[in-house]
């Protein structure tokens, strides 16, 4: 559970990523996909806690 806590806050930049960790582009474009993927997930649930206040 720690491990994925970990990945989501080297996505959303909260944490610096391990510098030993290879890289390739591949990795980058999925690691950017899903960085899209929780924003969009976190706005939605964002607005419909609004829609659901009022």
């Amino acid at each position: 559970m720690m491990r994925i806590l970990n990945q989501i806050a080297e996505y959303l930049y909260l944490k610096k990523r391990d510098p030993n960790m290879p890289r390739s582009p591949w990795l980058k474009y999925m690691h950017g996909i899903n960085r899209l993927s929780i924003l969009l997930f976190l706005l939605a649930m964002i607005i419909l806690a609004i829609k659901s206040l009022f």
